[in-house]
């Protein structure tokens, strides 16, 4: 049998945890999780009811899996038979058990070469697509995939929890009938009347109730105390039993004919209430996953893929890279790509949150999980799978609500002693009242209260209810955030910083004026276009089309053959961040760049000043090329302006921002024209011109120190250069129209290029933080409250169990207000 056990590089992945109850459960989990060789860090949410793991070299999940179970919880786990084409023999089977053991979620693989499959065990978060995909990335071919069942599982998430053959629902309803004919008399004692049922009947209604209907807490209890620990279940089971108890002890030595000195119905009713708060506390959990239901939704399960001229429909799991998909209109798109033929409104509102369709055609990139317009595409796939974005969308979304927000560390440290010091103020309770008053019936009744009002519930789910609402909400108008602690950290921005080009502006600039020393236009763009060969900076991609434009213009106007020119094509091409671009052409060195680096190379631009002044008044950005022959003076070559428009929302969005408190600060690597221009339209007034990509960093941390307390520094960028910025910045912030880099260094990604969405993502952070604040000031308030009413005999168990079952409740209803946010200054 073959494990986890191979060495691997850090990994995370997120794993269901059965029969956790309250944020003491959690506490256990976490530490068994943390012990477990190879685990860095292991963070439980109580919400979601899973640990997410991150690990290095040695983790065997295996091993986890026992860690958690000797706590005494379960993590669920389904195996999958694979049909494996290709192996040949014995290193065939280590190759493909090797891959499969590096998938997210597999617990365990063994491949049988005789029958050419693989079982495969996984965790909930794990799915047959990753599966296939690693083993066709081994080099081998994978057939129709069989769940345990013998049914089709393709792209479906497993070991979904199994329900109980008696749910949750129907439990309550039978504990109401059970209680009710043991409630309803007390209420009647109020007007005198004394309908109480005989003490052996009241025995028989709370004994189902007790130990049928209230197994599971006597379950998860008793685990707990083998684990040396304490939980919510356990101070309900020690509770509701010594009421019990002690009523049973007064039944056998002899009630009166009433039954007024029972207490049947504290037992009966407190697991009742308890019961309903948690049937009510899981719809409203469920609720608070919406956003990945949503976005695991958008997932076909089938694709009509064109293969030698023949269209089949084929499972998720079969279409690789490279297929030609075709996407009729009204469907869903099934995977990432480009358009191959077709022209089509696309709608991404549930990836993107972009409320109206966008318009695709040949060449434009498309995403799976869109819905098409009313033409029909055909899509050549680049992406399926895990590596979809909409696959690293919800890995995004789940990873930032299975981690902990840093406030989450002290409830954490409060709930770790929580129950033991419960279980003293109980105990002091039962001999403060039995000695000093002599009535040990009432000693038992208080001590029952303390235990019972006791419920760390409320303070375990108030972060991560908040987390989970607030990430789900921002990721369905789209924002990706990437953790918990960006999320808490974003609350505290009060400045922005701000990358200019494709940021701030269109990002699309356009050869506006060139001028050669010479009077050679044509040949200037031809030698700007050979540096600039092979590159994707939005400048770059200007002079390419304008030299192209250009020599097609050339070919038609003045080549007998109609044919254009040959291309010029420069050699040694070298990119000096934040300057330009170097290279060699014909012996000589050619230098494309800003002034400042002109500058630097020797050259005088005094002559070219007075004509590239309008430009730069107007936004313009200036560079030049520059000729550094061996042995001479460099030459100036020429001239090349380019001009890019704000974005339409850029200006409101600077708005909106300084409406919440929050100053902006523009960087920009142009000159301080273009930027002083750009800052004029916006309405900013702190501009940084002529900034180099290291510079960013350090501008960055100035405004950093420039703070105090808890107010924070975000940065705004979608480029490579904007890497270190994004990275240094308390939150940085990525446009997910730019590039991957950028993104990997931020917390924060924007799935559209609109600068309004920064203040939506602040808003949505103080928002969840407030929510988050609220949560805990009442949850520590109940437990602060209602223990000492309940030690000094001023609560009931009945209203004890009452009020504990509605805390958690109304912790997590709270936090699904954040469902109806709808962006900064729009609710």
């Amino acid at each position: 049998m073959s494990t986890a056990a191979t060495a691997a590089p850090a990994t995370e992945s997120s794993w269901p945890v059965l029969g956790m109850t309250c944020a003491s459960c959690a506490g256990r989990v976490e530490k068994a999780a943390r012990v477990v060789p190879g685990v860095l860090q292991a963070d439980v949410n109580l919400a979601t009811e899973t640990v997410h793991v991150q690990a290095g070299p040695g983790f065997d999940p295996l091993a986890l899996q026992l860690a958690v179970q000797k706590a005494g919880y379960d993590l669920p786990t389904a195996t999958v038979q694979l049909p494996v084409l290709g192996m040949t023999c014995a290193s065939c089977v280590g190759r493909v058990e090797k891959a499969l053991l590096k998938v997210p979620g597999v617990v365990e693989a063994n491949v049988n070469l005789a029958n050419e499959t693989a079982s495969v065990t996984l965790s909930a978060q794990g799915s047959v697509d990753t599966l296939v995909a690693a083993v066709q990335r081994a080099g081998y071919e994978v057939g129709p995939v069989q769940g345990a069942d013998g049914t089709a599982a393709q792209g479906l998430a497993l070991a979904q929890r199994k329900p109980p053959l008696l749910g949750e629902g129907a439990r309550v309803v039978i504990a109401v009938l059970l209680s009710l004919p043991l409630v309803l008399p007390m209420v009647a004692m109020l007007w005198g009347q004394h309908l109480m049922p005989p003490p052996w009947w009241q025995w028989a209604l709370a004994t189902p109730v007790q130990f049928w209907l209230g197994a599971r807490f006597y379950r998860a209890g008793w685990g707990a105390l083998r684990a040396g620990t304490g939980n919510m279940d356990l101070l309900v089971a020690l509770g509701t039993s010594a009421a019990y108890g002690l009523s049973l002890f007064t039944l056998l030595r002899g009630a009166s004919p009433h039954g007024g000195d029972l207490y049947f119905e504290s037992s009966a009713v407190v697991i009742t209430l308890v019961l309903l708060g948690k049937w009510l506390e899981a719809r409203a959990r469920r609720q608070t996953t919406e956003a990945i239901r949503a976005l695991q939704a958008l997932r076909p399960q089938t694709a009509q893929v064109k293969r030698d001229g023949v269209e089949l429909t084929l499972p998720m799991a079969q279409v690789v890279a490279g297929d030609q998909v075709v996407v009729r209109p009204g469907e869903r798109l099934p995977v990432d790509g480009v358009v191959a033929d077709g022209n089509s409104d696309v709608d991404e509102s549930l990836i993107t949150g972009e409320s109206l369709p966008v318009s695709r055609g040949v060449g434009d990139a498309v995403t799976g999980g869109a819905i098409n317009g009313a033409g029909l595409l055909l899509i050549r796939t680049t992406t399926v799978g895990a590596e979809s974005v909409l696959s690293r969308i919800v890995r995004l979304v789940e990873t930032a609500q299975g981690r902990k927000a840093p406030i989450q560390r002290l409830v954490d440290q409060v709930s770790a002693v929580f129950v033991p010091a419960v279980g003293a103020v109980a105990l002091v309770t039962l001999l403060a009242w039995g000695f000093g008053v002599g009535d040990w019936d009432r000693a038992v009744l208080h001590a029952v209260a303390v235990l019972v009002i006791a419920c760390p519930c409320a303070l375990g789910l108030a972060t991560p209810a908040a987390i989970m609402a607030g990430t789900g909400v921002a990721a369905q108008r789209g924002i990706l955030i990437k953790d918990a602690q960006a999320l808490e950290l974003a609350h505290g921005i009060k400045t922005v910083a701000w990358d200019k080009t494709g940021t701030l502006t269109v990002g699309k600039p356009k050869l506006v004026e060139a001028q050669a020393h010479d009077g050679d236009r044509p040949t200037l763009l031809a030698q700007a276009a050979a540096l600039q060969a092979g590159s994707s900076h939005p400048l770059a991609l200007a002079v390419l089309q304008a030299a192209s434009e250009g020599a097609n213009d050339g070919a038609s106007e003045g080549a007998s053959d109609g044919q254009a020119p040959a291309p010029i094509v420069a050699t040694q091409l070298n990119t000096v961040a934040g300057r330009g671009v170097a290279g060699t052409l014909g012996g000589s060195g050619l230098r494309l760049g800003s002034a400042r680096w002109m500058q630097e190379s020797g050259l005088d631009l005094t002559a070219t000043a007075e004509a590239v002044a309008p430009l730069q008044a107007q936004g313009c950005t200036v560079s030049y090329l520059a000729k550094l022959p061996s042995g001479g003076p460099p030459q100036l070559l020429g001239w090349l302006a380019f001009g890019d428009s704000a974005k339409p929302s850029a200006a409101d969005a600077i708005s909106r921002l300084a409406a919440l408190g929050v100053r902006s600060v523009l960087l920009s690597g142009d000159n301080r024209g273009a930027a002083a221009h750009l800052g004029q339209l916006l309405g900013l007034s702190d501009i940084r011109a002529e900034v180099l990509p290291q510079d960013k960093a350090r501008i960055v941390g100035e405004l950093k120190s420039a703070l105090h307390g808890s107010e924070r520094v975000a940065m705004v960028g979608d480029g490579i250069n904007d890497a270190p910025a994004l990275a240094a910045a308390d939150v940085g912030i990525a446009m997910g129209t730019g590039t991957d880099v950028a993104m990997h260094a931020a917390g924060i990604t924007l799935m559209r290029g609109e600068p309004g969405l920064v203040a939506d993502a602040i808003d949505i952070s103080r928002r969840t933080h407030a929510k988050i604040r609220q949560n805990l000031f009442w949850a520590f308030a109940f437990n602060a409250i209602g223990i000492p009413l309940a030690a000094f005999g001023q609560l009931s168990p009945v209203i004890a169990g009452g009020a504990m079952a509605m805390s958690s409740f109304a912790v997590v209803s709270n936090a699904l207000l954040l469902r109806r946010w709808r962006g900064a200054g729009r609710d």
